[in-house]
């Protein structure tokens, strides 16, 4: 009975390790979504800026095809 007790007690710390890991793991996984979504929310800010900088440009309003151009050409 006491090999059935030390069995018993070794399979609860491990998994009481296992439950540690994953705790971990989660933890870890929730601040990686934080940070995506604080760079999705930047995205969109800046996307509505440029939509709104565009709309704001004069429809017929073309530049010269030198500004255009990269600067190196």
């Amino acid at each position: 009975m006491d090999t059935t007790l030390q069995a018993l007690e070794q399979r609860i710390t491990d998994l009481e390790i296992k439950a540690s890991f994953a705790e971990d793991t989660v933890e870890q996984l929730n601040q990686v979504v934080v940070r995506q979504q604080e760079q999705i929310d930047r995205l969109v800010r800046e996307l509505v800026e440029l939509r709104n900088r565009a709309a704001m440009a004069e429809p017929g309003a073309v530049g010269s095809l030198r500004d255009e151009l990269p600067p190196h050409y």
